[in-house]
């Protein structure tokens, strides 16, 4: 599978023709269509339904549409690295996480190694769990960020100097706003909105005295700002972590603590045996400067 044809095959799914995509690559529209018919003849499978008006993707469209985009991704990241001059730290430096407070400290961090080595580019991509590990595990990422619990056996880490609460989004208005902390027995029987990360059931359900999935479960996120636009539409509760949304005066919604406390731990993580870019390096042995000290650092 080529990587040209690859870009070609993205360019038709981005301008969803085949006229518009040899437009933009600077090709004729024969020799794109050739192009792509013999893409779906090495692979076996029709990609493309050429409409009148419309390119749209079948199933296994869809499916290497995500695929080539990561990738191409992954080839521009690699090109990037192995062409970065020796003499200067430069290059790109691609961090993942989840919605935390705790980024500030990676972005204190970002920016004193900024000071000194000014040509090095960040690319964050937020995600829970679930989604960061996938793209550390496929290369798309140097590091991630995750809040425990996290399945850490394929990953060296440092856990950062930082704890997250969980509780409860609400709005101001609801009855239970006026208490200073929720326990189990106040969300029982709440329409819920809970964050996707996969391994945050066996947490919650230690925390309810009950299994986690019988909660009412209305709706999931990974990202909490949607979450709290759920919330303030009235569609539910959402259990999230403290300081990621506006709950000022002006805000009609409000965060309270769980009781028992439910404090969670972060790590920042990369893969074992991970062969780093001079970009990537540098930052590491920033971030093990900063926490050299903490528990975890393998």
């Amino acid at each position: 599978m080529d990587i040209r044809v690859l870009r070609y095959f993205l360019a038709v799914t981005r301008e969803e023709s085949i006229s518009g995509a040899a437009e933009s690559l600077h090709m004729t529209q024969p020799t794109l269509s050739r192009q792509l018919m013999d893409l779906e003849e090495e692979i076996g499978k029709k990609l493309l339904i050429r409409g009148n008006r419309r390119i749209t993707l079948t199933e296994e469209g869809m499916l290497l549409r995500k695929r080539a985009a990561e990738i191409i991704d992954l080839v521009e990241k690699t090109e990037a690295e192995l062409m970065a001059p020796d003499e200067v730290v430069s290059g790109d430096i691609c961090i993942g996480g989840g919605e935390t407070d705790a980024m500030s400290l990676i972005a204190r961090i970002a920016t004193d190694l900024q000071r000194s080595c000014p040509n090095i580019r960040y690319h964050l991509f937020s995600g829970n769990a679930d989604d960061v590990t996938e793209r550390l595990d496929k290369g798309l990422l140097d590091f991630g960020i995750l809040i425990e619990p996290a399945d850490m056996k394929k990953y060296d880490y440092i856990r950062l100097p930082a704890t997250d609460t969980w509780g409860l989004l609400m709005p101001k208005t609801s009855p239970l706003a006026a208490q200073p902390v929720i326990r189990p027995r106040d969300i029982w029987d709440l329409p819920v909105i809970t964050s996707r990360q996969s391994l945050l059931s066996n947490e919650f359900s230690g925390w309810l005295g009950k299994d986690f999935e019988k909660l009412n479960i209305v709706a999931t996120y990974n990202l909490v700002f949607n979450a709290s636009l759920m919330v303030a539409a009235g569609m539910g509760y959402a259990l999230c972590l403290d300081k990621l949304v506006n709950t000022s005066e002006e805000s009609p919604l409000c965060f309270r603590p769980l009781e028992p406390r439910l404090e969670v731990h972060l790590d920042i993580v990369w893969k074992k045996y991970q062969v780093f870019s001079g970009a990537a390096d540098r930052f590491l042995k920033q971030v093990q400067n900063a926490f050299h000290k903490e528990a975890g650092a393998v």
